[in-house]
């Protein structure tokens, strides 16, 4: 494997422009050492599964009444509640499940115990509404054969508990009477199968004196004084959940993003999946963002896996078996993630995890520490330059990964204590024409946010309609990358800059169609602003992300 590693380094004057950045040093706040096992894991499975899958419509919300009360449809209460009469999975193999996991490089698995319809996946004494009722036709324990099985293969066993209950007539009626019953559901898991690492729990809107949870949490650590626990349960817990999108970078509290591989949490006939690289590179801003992913599937009815959602793990398998070293057992940072990379860390060495090549290179901000060697995560070469000002990564075509090319640069001290680095991009205030019916879910900042799972959109029948990005320091770019969440809607459109000093907009490019993964390149500018300003399109436009290119 060839190494080059330009030797921009000549001269004392260089090296301690390098290292003459800011005395404090700072990086990541220290693990709770009974955190740690999952703080290096990164990566876990989520099964949502249950009686629902028959049907193939989501767990629990397809229900009528919903876990909100509201009648929106669906299934009535009276067919969804009987539904494990029908439930029957044959093919449940808890043992290649759980293979299929672990070489994807995932370190535990949280299994759907109980979702808010009430159902319970094992044999709790507590009620008749579960799998080893004898109106089931199974009639097997799934949680004593995933969890047996998850031990087995020496990942950790967690436990999803969903504190709403639909099924139970105490829920949310007589709440005092109830807590008794879901607090003795929870001893029953964390004694009756051996032992469990974390507990997930899945609270909707409600305090803690709602679920009695300081007693319950005092009688769940008296079991086990180790079980991390989550902040669903009204209390911050040790780690917090954002749902369905990647977490924002915070290296001082932990974090997990629980995503579905498509867009429905339980298993659903012909679900839009997301595509391999998509499921790598979620992961990577993930662990680059200091958190970690725990990426859900959901069974068939008959127990076997999705062929697709097993597909999206073996490709992740492949590529985590050789750069799986960028992921496990590292911190994120010191890049801010973008859209266009992010970093993770572990003793002197960085990853740069590239997820797009705009150009034949990519341009970082200045690292505070002279790199002292780099390769290329893989088969195949790289080569980094370093400057006073700016890293700038290269990697042959032929060389790079369709997802996620990783570069590993080993610094000449650790790489702990760098503090976290913004793009020169990324400190910008966002703000367009219109904003659909005014809301905060779609304002201009989610074209900007490194989240492809949030957008900005527009009113219908809006246009002309312009989206802007006002630099706080002006930047210079050479390019740009914009993600259209719905592709085909932008009929015509044109790109265009302010200068510093100048109210004039300036065109850089215009265009007929946007789509999913539009780039554009054009000679460096010097910008203040940046605005997209669509004028044809066929329905209302909305944006998922716009990031720039930094100029060599």
């Amino acid at each position: 494997m060839k190494h080059f590693l330009t030797a921009a380094l000549a001269g004392l004057a260089l090296a301690g422009a390098l290292l003459g950045g800011p005395a404090h040093a700072q990086g990541p706040a220290p693990t709770d050492p009974h955190m740690q096992w999952w703080r290096d894991a990164r990566f876990g499975m989520f099964i949502h599964w249950g009686p629902i899958s028959v049907k193939g419509t989501e767990i629990s919300w397809s229900r009528n009444p919903n876990p909100y009360g509201e009648n929106k449809g669906g299934i009535p209460a009276v067919e969804y509640d009987n539904l494990y009469k029908q439930f029957n999975p044959e093919k449940f193999d808890a043992k290649a499940i759980v293979a299929l996991a672990k070489a994807a490089g995932m370190k535990y698995i949280v299994l759907t115990c109980k979702h808010h319809d009430g159902f319970a996946e094992w044999d709790s004494k507590l009620t008749d509404y579960k799998i080893t009722s004898p109106e089931s036709p199974y009639q097997k324990d799934i949680v004593k054969q995933l969890a047996d099985a998850t031990r087995a293969a020496g990942l950790h066993w967690c436990v999803y508990y969903s504190q709403p209950d639909l099924h139970h007539p105490d829920y949310d009626v007589n709440q005092p009477a109830y807590d008794k019953y879901f607090h003795a559901q929870v001893h029953e898991l964390l004694t009756n199968y051996g032992k469990v690492d974390l507990m997930w729990f899945d609270g909707i809107g409600h305090k803690s004196e709602f679920w009695d949870a300081p007693t319950l949490f005092q009688e769940m650590r008296a079991v086990n004084p180790n079980l991390i626990i989550n902040d669903r349960c009204g209390l911050p817990g040790d780690y917090y959940t954002p749902e369905q999108r990647i977490g924002a970078y915070d290296d001082q509290r932990p974090w997990e993003t629980c995503m579905t591989i498509g867009d429905q949490w339980s298993y659903k006939p012909g679900d839009r999946y997301k595509s391999a690289a998509q499921c790598i590179q979620t992961l990577a801003k993930c662990a680059g963002g200091d958190g970690n992913l725990l990426l859900n599937i959901g069974p068939q009815p008959d127990g076997a896996v999705d062929p697709t959602q097993a597909d999206r793990l073996r490709a992740m398998a492949a590529w985590m078996k050789t750069r799986g070293v960028s992921i496990t057992g590292t911190r994120g940072g010191p890049y801010k993630p973008t859209s266009s990379y992010v970093s993770t860390r572990k003793g002197n060495t960085v990853y740069v995890h590239v997820l797009r090549w705009a150009e034949d290179s990519v341009t970082l901000p200045a690292l505070p520490k002279r790199i002292v060697k780099s390769r290329l995560v893989g088969k195949g070469s790289a080569s980094v330059t370093q400057n006073h000002d700016s890293v700038t990564i290269s990697v042959p075509a032929k060389d790079r990964d369709a997802a996620d090319t990783v570069v590993a640069l080993q610094l000449d001290g650790s790489a702990m204590d760098v503090a976290a680095i913004d793009s020169p991009t990324s400190k910008l205030t966002a703000s367009a024409s219109n904003v659909f019916e005014g809301s905060a879910d779609y304002d201009a900042s989610k074209a900007f946010d490194d989240d492809t799972s949030s957008r900005w959109a527009s009113d219908t029948g809006t246009k002309p309609v312009w989206l802007q990005a006002e630099f706080a320091q002006t930047a210079k770019i050479s390019g740009v990358t914009i993600a259209e969440a719905y592709a085909g809607r932008v009929q015509k459109f044109e790109i265009q800059y302010q200068a510093p000093g100048s109210s004039d907009w300036t065109t850089l490019t215009t265009g007929t169609k946007l789509g999913e993964d539009y780039t554009a390149q054009f000679a460096p500018v010097t910008a203040k602003a940046v605005r997209l300003n669509i004028l044809e399109t066929t329905e209302s436009p909305t944006i998922s992300e716009i990031s720039f290119t930094p100029a060599k």
